[in-house]
């Protein structure tokens, strides 16, 4: 079967239609653990205590493997394997002496004739795979060797890819979540709350479910979300840095005096401004050159396109030498907080006014 989507594969399981082989992966961590539950619950319902097979990639002994996959379900339909993190790069513990090549050749062998009344689930949550996307095809492609696995899944079984959200798809979202919760948001203020938490899926969440209780049956307007939401420390650097580009000194100075309140996270403040403005630079860069957003987000791996979009939007403001000003002013700031016993805040007040000063 060709690869597909989440909400495809969903349609499919609920019609009873299971395949003997899956492999889930992609950047959408939580997506990857939901779909690969309702895999299982698709499979062996309640049962999973004597139907389910839990078993890590890296320590994977291939004749108990086979073994495992032979065997009959018990008080079940299917007998269902979950692999989890199985790494065709380097798929033990220890590779001394051994070559991956054949340990995975090994694996293709053990999983080549699973029989009809068996599910083995491969997915990925703790590395990444290396990948890289087609825009135009609107697929992406694995690069790396766990490439052979995933086309393996794909010729013989399913494979599915559970990418981030764009900003439109995460706003819809959180939409069809504080409706289904008895309250309403408009798709600007969704966007909005989902800038504020960064698009973390879980923090998300949490913050709906607060929103949600406040509210009621009421909407959430955008004053509810600025004092119930606490914004994280990457949208105010995303405000220092826009700033700083605009040279307006009032609105960088309240940036860094909001920073600066998180005492626990000081330390990280100026290594979150200088990847803002490394961000920016190479967009400048990128501009400079004919690039654009998607070719910076696929050569630099980036997970979200706001970043991207930020960076192209701020760095518009400044010229090349301009932001390798600021990046240098920057390196001796960190230089200057590492060997110095000077008030911290002051250091970055100092460094913010260098970089305010710097001309186009």
């Amino acid at each position: 079967m060709p690869i597909t989507d989440a909400k495809t594969l969903k349609a499919q399981l609920n019609k009873g239609e299971i395949s003997n082989l899956y492999y889930i992966f992609g950047q959408n961590i939580p997506d990857v653990e939901k779909l690969t539950k309702y895999i299982i619950r698709a499979a062996v319902g309640d049962n999973e205590e004597f139907a389910l097979n839990k078993l890590e990639g890296r320590y994977l002994d291939f004749s108990e493997l086979y073994d495992m996959i032979q065997m009959m379900p018990m008080m079940s339909d299917y007998n269902c394997i979950l692999i989890n993190d199985y790494n065709c790069e380097k798929p033990r513990e220890n590779m001394a002496g051994l070559k991956a090549e054949d340990i995975n050749k090994k694996l293709i062998d053990a999983i080549k004739d699973i029989p009809p009344h068996t599910v083995v689930i491969f997915n990925v949550t703790g590395f990444e795979i290396a990948v890289k996307t087609d825009y135009k095809a609107k697929r992406t492609f694995i690069k790396d060797k766990n490439k052979k696995l995933a086309d393996f899944a794909e010729k013989n079984g399913i494979l599915v890819e559970c990418p981030v959200k764009t900003e439109g798809e995460f706003a819809k979202d959180i939409a069809a979540s504080v409706s289904a919760r008895g309250s309403l948001i408009s798709l600007e203020n969704a966007r909005e709350l989902a800038e504020m938490c960064q698009y973390d899926t879980l923090t998300v969440r949490n913050e709906i479910d607060k929103l949600c209780s406040y509210a009621g049956k009421n909407e959430i307007t955008r004053e509810i979300l600025h004092n119930l939401v606490h914004k994280q420390s990457d949208a105010t650097i995303f405000k220092l840095a826009d700033a700083v580009a605009a040279m307006n000194k009032r609105l960088a100075y309240e940036a860094l005096d909001e920073l600066m309140q998180d005492k626990n996270n000081r330390s990280a403040v100026l290594a979150s401004i200088s990847a803002s403005f490394i961000d920016m630079y190479r967009s400048a860069c990128a501009r400079k050159k004919g690039k654009q957003i998607n070719d910076v987000k696929e050569d630099f791996s980036y997970l979200f396109d706001f970043k991207v979009k930020n960076a192209f939007r701020d760095s518009s403001r400044m010229s090349i030498k301009r932001l390798r000003k600021c990046i240098s002013i920057l390196r001796d700031t960190n230089i200057l907080l590492n060997s110095s016993r000077s008030d911290e805040k002051t250091i970055l007040e100092q460094c913010i006014t260098k970089m305010l000063l710097t001309k186009n």
